[in-house]
C-alpha cells in the first residue's frame, strides 16, 4: 500500500476522519433517519459521515468490531479500515497482577510474557492496539494511578518498558505478519506521575533536569524498543499541558528521543486546553495541539468540527495535517490492516481465551508477583494439618483484578477463600462483608473463630475502584476499621499473617505491630486466590521485591531510596544533632524500602569488585557468588547500586543500576556478573549535557535499597 498515494486521493475531511477517536457507541447511534443522537450530538457529524474516522476505543467484544469494521469498510469511500483500541493493562480476559505488582517480580521475563498472552487474547478479541505500558515515574502512593505502572525508579521503569513492549509488539517489523502481536502505546507523555500531593488531574512542577535524569529514560526505552505510539499527559509542563506543548511533543519527544510514530491525546485532552486557561476555545485548541504534534483526537470534536476552518484560516498549514495522517496510516500499514482489516480475527478459534494455557502462566506470574514482608517465628508456610481462620473484608471476595482489568470478569476469579478451601481440611471462614465498616456481629464471630483456630489468615487491604485512575487518598493508610479488627483479633490469638490486597505502597505501621506475617498481594487477578494459597502453604517460596518504597507515615511522602544528597545529611554519629536533615517525631526511613522482599530460605552473597585493563566499554566488573544456605529452593534478586561522589551537579545517595534474578535449590551456587558501563556512571548536568565526569564512585549490592558497600573505584577518562 503506498500510504501517500493513499493521502493524495483524500478530502481535508477525510484527512481530518483519520485523526479522530470516537466509542462503539457512536456507530449505533446512526439510525435509519440519520439523526444523530447521544454523544454524537456534540460533534458536527451528519449520518453517515461517521465512516470517516480513524479510529475506535473501548471494544473488547470481537463480534461487535468485526460487524463495525465491516458497516465502515462498505462505507467508506477510499476503504481505510478503522484501527481498534483499548486499555489492555494488566490483560483482556485472563487478568494478570496489576503492572506494580508485575514489577514485583522484577523479572523481565514475566512482564514480557503476560503483554505476550494479553496480546494473543487482544488479536483473538478484534482489538490491534493497547494503551499500555504506563512507564510514568511515580513516587506518591497518593496518587491512584501507581497500580498502573512500574515503580519509583527510572531504571526499573526503563527495564520493564522495553519487556512491555516486545512482549506486546515482538520484534520490529514483526506486527505486519504476525497478528497475534499487538502494538503499545506508552503513556503518559510527561511527567503524569508528579501531580502535586498525589491528586488526580493536578498541576505538576518538574524542572528540566528532572525531566531528562528521572522521567524520559522509560519513554526512551520503549521508543528504542519501536514503540508505535505515546499518549500525552494531562499536566502541564513549563505552564503548558502536554497535549498543546510544543516544547514536549517537539523538542522532547520528536528531537531528543527522536520518536517517528503516532500522537494521540489523552482522553478529552485537546478540550482541555480550554479549561486550562491556555485556549480561548475548541478552535483554537484543535490548531494549538496538532501544531505541538498530537496526531490524534481522543473523544472530543475539536479537529473534527474546528480543523478545517483553521486550516482554511491559515491558522494551521495543511503540511501539519499532512504529516499527522501519513503517521496515523503508517501505522494502520505496519499493523497490516490494509492487507487484512480484521487481524485474523474472522478464521480465529477463541479456545485460547481463558484457557487452560494461559491460566497456567496467569498463575505462576501471579506467584512471582507477591512479596513477602514479614515472617516472625517462621509463621509462614502455614502447614495443612493446621485449623485456620480466614477472616477479613478480602477473604471471600472475587474483587481481586484490580483497576483496568478490560474485559475481566470478576465472576471468573478465584478468591482467596477458594483457594484456602482446596488445600486446607480445617478451614473456618469469616467474610466481612464491607472494607469500610465491619459490624459488631462480625467482629464477634471473628474473635470466635479466632479463638477457635490455631493461626488466623487475615485478609485486609482495598476495594478495586480505591486504586486506579480518579482514586487519590490523602491517606493511605488501611480504614480504620480494619486495624481495630486486627487489633481485637491479636488479643485473643496472636498467630496472624495478615494478606493484603491493594494498589499502592500502604502505611502499614499497625498492621506490622499486630501482624506475625504480612504478605503483599497486591491485586493479581483471575489467578489470585490460587497464587496467595501457595505461597501460604509454602508450595511455592515467595520471591518478589518492592518495586515502590512502603514510607513510615503518610508524612513522608515522597520518599524514594534515591534521593538527593543534602549539605546536612542524617548519619548515625549525627543522629542527635539539632540542625539535620531530619523529622522530630517520625525517623527519615520508611517502613520497608525499594528492593526489599523476604523468602523461606536464605541466601548468602560474596560480592567482589574487578577493576579491568583499559576498556572502553567496562568501567568495572562485579563478580557476584549467590548462594541458598536454607532447606528449600527459592530465588534471590541481587541488586547493584552506585553512588557518584562528585559531580557538577547533586547526585542521588544510590542508584540501580543492575538486577539479576537467580533461582536456586538448597545448597546449589550461582555467579553472576554485572559489567559497569561509561554509561551506568553518566547524568546530565545543568546544561542538559550527558556527562561522565573523572571521579570516584562507590558500589552496593544485596538484596535491597539498602544493600551494603562492597568497594569503590576511580574512573579517570
Amino acid at each position: 500500500m503506498d500510504i501517500q498515494e493513499l493521502l493524495n486521493k483524500m478530502t481535508i475531511k477525510e484527512k481530518i476522519g483519520q485523526l479522530v477517536q470516537v466509542t462503539p457507541s457512536f456507530f449505533s447511534e446512526v439510525d435509519g433517519t440519520g439523526i444523530i443522537t447521544g454523544l454524537m450530538g456534540d460533534y458536527e457529524i451528519e449520518g453517515e459521515d461517521i465512516y470517516e474516522v480513524g479510529s475506535v476505543l473501548g471494544s473488547y467484544d470481537r463480534e461487535e468490531i468485526i460487524s463495525i469494521q465491516k458497516a465502515y469498510l462498505e462505507k467508506n469511500r477510499l476503504g481505510i479500515p478503522l484501527i481498534f483500541m483499548a486499555d489492555v493493562i494488566h490483560g483482556i480476559h485472563t487478568i494478570f497482577p496489576i503492572p506494580l505488582a508485575l514489577a514485583s517480580s522484577w523479572n523481565r521475563q514475566v512482564a514480557e510474557e503476560m503483554a505476550e498472552l494479553s496480546a494473543k487474547e487482544c488479536q483473538i478479541s478484534g482489538v490491534h492496539l493497547t494503551f499500555s505500558p504506563m512507564v510514568d515515574m511515580m513516587r506518591d502512593p497518593r496518587w491512584g494511578r501507581v497500580m498502573e505502572g512500574t515503580g519509583e525508579d527510572s531504571y526499573l521503569n526503563s527495564e520493564f518498558s522495553k519487556a512491555f513492549v516486545r512482549g506486546y509488539q515482538g520484534e520490529k517489523g514483526e506486527l505486519s505478519e504476525n497478528f497475534q502481536r499487538i502494538a503499545a502505546c506508552v503513556k503518559h507523555f510527561v511527567g503524569y506521575g508528579a501531580v502535586e500531593a498525589g491528586r488526580e488531574y493536578n498541576h505538576v512542577s518538574i524542572d528540566d533536569l528532572e525531566l531528562y535524569q528521572h522521567y524520559l529514560p522509560s519513554f526512551k526505552a520503549a521508543i528504542d524498543q519501536d514503540v508505535k505510539m505515546v499518549m500525552t499527559s494531562f499536566n502541564p509542563i513549563k505552564g503548558i499541558p502536554s497535549t498543546g506543548n510544543e516544547y514536549v511533543l517537539k523538542k522532547l519527544l520528536r528531537k531528543q528521543l527522536e520518536f517517528e510514530g503516532t500522537v494521540i491525546a489523552d482522553w478529552g485532552a485537546i478540550a482541555q486546553l480550554v479549561t486550562h486557561g491556555v485556549a480561548e476555545n475548541k478552535a483554537q485548541a484543535s490548531s494549538m495541539a496538532l501544531k505541538a504534534g498530537c496526531d490524534i483526537d481522543m473523544m472530543t470534536n475539536s479537529y473534527y468540527d474546528y480543523l478545517e476552518s483553521e486550516i482554511s484560516s491559515g491558522n494551521v498549514s495543511m503540511e501539519l495535517l499532512d504529516s499527522a495522517v501519513l503517521r496515523v496510516l503508517s501505522l494502520k500499514k505496519d499493523l497490516g490492516l490494509f492487507l487484512d482489516p480484521y487481524r485474523g480475527a474472522l478464521e480465529i478459534n477463541d479456545e485460547f481465551i481463558m484457557g487452560k494455557e494461559i491460566q497456567k502462566r496467569a498463575l505462576e506470574i501471579s506467584e512471582e508477583s507477591i512479596v513477602l514482608l514479614k515472617n516472625t517465628d517462621n509463621i509462614l508456610p502455614v502447614t495443612k494439618s493446621k485449623k485456620i481462620a480466614l477472616i477479613g473484608p478480602k477473604a471471600v471476595t472475587q474483587d481481586v483484578l484490580g483497576a483496568w482489568s478490560g474485559y475481566g470478569d470478576p465472576l471468573q476469579a478465584v478468591s482467596l477463600a477458594t483457594g484456602l478451601s482446596k488445600e486446607y481440611e480445617q478451614i473456618e471462614v469469616i467474610p466481612i462483608s464491607s472494607v469500610n465498616h465491619i459490624s459488631e456481629e462480625e467482629k464477634k464471630q471473628a474473635v470466635q473463630a479466632a479463638k477457635n483456630n490455631e493461626v488466623v489468615i487475615l485478609a485486609l487491604g482495598e476495594s478495586s475502584e480505591e486504586s486506579g485512575e480518579a482514586a487519590s487518598k490523602g491517606s493511605i493508610e488501611l480504614h480504620r476499621s480494619q486495624i481495630e479488627l486486627l487489633q481485637t483479633i491479636e488479643k485473643e490469638n496472636n498467630q496472624i499473617v495478615t494478606v493484603l490486597f491493594n494498589g499502592r505502597p500502604l502505611d502499614l505501621r499497625e498492621v506490622e505491630k499486630y501482624s506475625k506475617g504480612m504478605i503483599e498481594a497486591w491485586f493479581l487477578g483471575t489467578q489470585a486466590g490460587h497464587a496467595i494459597t501457595n505461597i501460604l502453604t509454602g508450595h511455592k517460596n515467595p520471591s518478589g521485591k518492592l518495586p515502590m518504597t512502603f514510607p513510615y507515615s503518610t508524612g513522608q511522602i515522597p520518599i524514594t531510596y534515591n534521593h538527593m544528597n543534602t549539605g546536612n545529611p542524617l548519619i548515625p554519629e549525627r543522629q542527635n544533632e539539632k540542625y539535620i536533615s531530619k523529622y522530630l517525631d517520625i525517623p527519615n526511613d520508611p517502613l520497608y524500602p525499594f528492593g526489599y522482599g523476604l523468602s523461606y530460605t536464605q541466601f548468602s552473597l560474596q560480592s567482589q569488585l574487578e577493576i579491568p585493563e583499559r576498556n572502553d566499554d567496562i568501567v568495572a566488573t562485579v563478580k557476584v557468588n549467590v548462594t541458598n544456605t536454607g532447606e528449600v529452593s527459592g530465588a534471590e534478586v541481587v541488586q547493584l547500586y552506585i553512588r557518584d561522589l562528585i559531580g557538577q551537579v547533586v547526585r542521588p545517595v544510590k542508584e540501580l543500576k543492575g538486577f539479576e534474578k537467580v533461582y536456586l535449590k538448597p545448597g546449589e551456587q550461582k555467579t553472576i556478573y554485572f559489567d559497569i558501563s561509561p554509561e551506568d556512571l553518566s547524568y546530565y548536568n545543568m546544561e542538559l549535557e550527558w556527562v561522565l565526569d573523572d571521579g570516584w564512585f562507590d558500589v552496593f549490592v544485596g538484596n535491597s535499597s539498602q544493600a551494603p558497600k562492597i568497594g569503590g573505584f576511580k574512573y579517570e577518562a
